[in-house]
């Protein structure tokens, strides 16, 4: 049998769009306000691509990034993983228009798609590949364009969503503890009408009466959602740590999905971690949905909240119902 290899994150990088929506601008189209959005989901603003922007851009400069951050070139690159909702297209998959911007020749080319927890899904699936010996690395990608999706008339669901791209690398660990040390991924498809959008694949084509109900953009029946999200937000943590044999109070740094902040802050008190433990950037960028855990990773650790020895746990859950959680020595 295959002796498994230790895996650690050797570089991270993340990109976000320049322009930005404030909560005033929602107030011009909806019937809502800055409080009333602040006080419910903790968002005081998100990015938005610009003009001839695709998510594959986003993916790759995320990308790029991360690459210069390792100090390894694009044909280095084994393994390309992109987890992403919004593809540029149905086919072919969104890693291969990325893998062409940043020419990385020489890597395999494959998408997840697990909505807000797609992230999870590729990064145990890239921990895998590499701890096998099967890639030397492996480029794991997180990247959205939500907003492309999003019904502008739907207070519910429009002021909740931005663009962003983060990356990072995955590599053998050959000194130090740094290690991918568990990962647990579920699913409940019984609860695929939560968050849903109706129109666009086979089960529902996009005929112009259907664009016209904007059937293509993203539903969601929020107070499910918001109720499943708390729950299983501490499932997932006190699981991971019961796994790896700690308490969560042992949890250096703790990177959720930025899905909501009243989710967060209830979870955090159920599980009695303290805030400041707690990456938290929705404020600045709103769900991001498979790029939201990477692009906080980043930041986090250029930031050095994240520092080599911490032990780090990232939870997600999303449409599907899917859900996921990771914990590493980073």
């Amino acid at each position: 049998m295959r002796t498994l290899q230790k895996v650690r994150v050797a570089a991270t990088g993340s990109y976000v769009p320049d322009r930005v929506l404030d909560n005033a601008y929602f107030s011009k189209i909806v019937d809502t306000n800055d409080a009333w959005i602040l006080d419910r989901t903790g968002i005081r603003e998100r990015r938005i691509s610009a003009e001839g922007q695709v998510t594959s851009d986003l993916a790759a400069e995320a990308g790029r990034r991360a690459l210069k951050a390792a100090g390894r070139a694009p044909g280095d690159v084994e393994l390309l993983i992109v987890a992403t909702s919004s593809p540029d297209r149905i086919v072919p998959g969104t890693a291969a228009y990325v893998q062409a911007k940043l020419g990385c020749f020489n890597s395999g080319a494959v998408d997840h798609i697990a909505a807000c927890s797609g992230y999870i899904y590729a990064l145990s699936a890239g921990w895998n590949y590499v701890a096998n010996g099967q890639v030397k690395n492996c480029l794991v990608i997180g990247a959205e364009q939500l907003t492309r999706i999003t019904n502008y008339e739907d207070r519910g669901t429009c002021i909740l969503f931005g663009d962003a791209a983060g990356a990072l690398l995955l590599e053998p660990s050959v000194e130090g503890t740094s290690d991918i040390l568990y990962s647990k991924l579920g699913a409940d498809g019984r609860g695929e009408r939560y968050i849903i959008v109706p129109a666009g694949g086979t089960a529902m084509q996009p005929t112009a009466e259907r664009l016209e109900k904007k059937l293509d953009k993203i539903q969601m029946m929020g107070r499910e959602v918001y109720k499943f999200a708390i729950t299983k937000f501490v499932e997932l943590i006190k699981d991971a740590c019961a796994r790896i044999g700690v308490s969560p109070d042992q949890i250096d740094v703790l990177v959720p999905h930025q899905v909501n902040l009243r989710i967060i802050e209830s979870a955090a008190e159920k599980l009695k971690i303290p805030m400041d433990k707690i990456v938290v950037n929705l404020d600045r960028y709103g769900n991001t949905s498979a790029a939201s855990i990477p692009v906080a990773i980043d930041e986090a650790a250029r930031a050095g909240r994240i520092k080599r020895g911490h032990l780090v746990v990232t939870v997600a859950f999303g449409a599907g119902l899917t859900w996921g959680s990771v914990a590493l020595r980073w």
